[in-house]
């Protein structure tokens, strides 16, 4: 064979091969049509104090006119207000989403008698949320100025994770969960991120301990969709909006108002829970209120077509 045969002849069965390589497959995938996410509907709740009226009942019922379908009550009390509660939803198109906290005492305390309060009422709550069929019951393992708080540590985070396994599996009788909620580190530095809360829900064991995501919390984040990702469907239970400036209702700071990215993970996990309101207004309710649920409605649509 002549050079100019053999050339001929290397440079055409090098372009087969090519086209049969690992290379030459992954290059014709990048034409493949985008595969859509399946449709998730956006579950919105509000906190009792979210909605204008002087009653529960005017509350919900204005609630009911703007098609949210969660109430998110505080626990303080919980257990006395269950009949109310009960009674107040009846025949309506909303149900109990989290309790927000509302125990005394901390998980984290270094004192026996403070420790004790938070196990005796958190457990009350927790028996009200089961009887309520919420989602789960919401707790900071230590904020900033609870002390004395046991340092923070790995003997502290093994301990945490025993006492959040006795709470989840108390949790999972009662028909409901512990939510744990990081915060930013000017209200509570033991907890911060997403993932770090994911990682002690796993290493709790116990299927009665999840976390959440607060869109206010979560500017420590260096990515909403990161952070969500990383609880992932088997944690991640609840999530709370505000505005990213004030912490007010969502669209009142301006652009910086933007939850895309945070909804589009929320949607590709297939979030069939709540996403529930906790923030003020520096306006009149009766228009920043339907203004915030409107702009996380068409960010949620936005999120759903990239």
């Amino acid at each position: 064979m002549n050079c100019r045969k053999f050339f001929k002849t290397s440079l055409a069965g090098a372009a087969v091969a090519s086209m049969t390589s690992p290379l030459a497959a992954l290059t014709s995938c990048t034409s493949a049509p985008k595969v859509k996410t399946p449709s998730v509907p956006l579950k919105l709740s509000f906190q009792e104090g979210i909605a204008p009226g002087k009653s529960l009942a005017e509350k919900l019922d204005y609630m009911e006119n703007l098609g949210i379908v969660g109430f998110e009550p505080g626990g303080g009390n919980l257990a006395k207000r269950v009949n109310e509660i009960s009674q107040a939803l009846n025949g309506r198109n909303i149900k109990v989403s989290a309790i927000c906290a509302g125990f005394s005492g901390f998980i984290l305390a270094e004192d026996p008698a403070v420790k004790a309060q938070f196990d005796s009422t958190m457990r009350d709550i927790v028996a009200a949320a089961g009887q309520l069929d919420s989602t789960g019951v919401i707790m900071v393992p230590a904020f900033n100025g609870q002390k004395p708080c046991l340092p923070h540590n790995r003997e502290t985070r093994d301990y945490l994770c025993e006492q959040l396994h006795e709470l989840g599996e108390y949790a999972l009788k009662c028909g409901t969960t512990v939510i744990l909620e990081p915060l930013n580190r000017g209200e509570c530095f033991y907890l911060r991120l997403v993932a770090d809360a994911a990682a002690i829900c796993r290493d709790s064991k116990s299927d009665g301990v999840k976390c959440m995501g607060d869109f206010w919390h979560m500017m420590e984040e260096t990515s909403d969709y990161g952070a969500f990702m990383s609880a992932g469907t088997k944690y991640l239970q609840h999530v709370h909006m505000a505005s990213r400036g004030r912490r007010i209702m969502p669209g009142e700071d301006g652009d910086k108002d933007n939850y895309v990215d945070g909804f589009r993970a929320l949607q590709q996990l297939g979030y069939d829970k709540y996403v529930s309101f906790e923030c003020g207004t520096a306006g009149k309710r009766e228009e920043t209120v339907p203004a915030a649920v409107e702009l996380l409605r068409a960010q949620w649509e936005q999120a759903a077509n990239l």
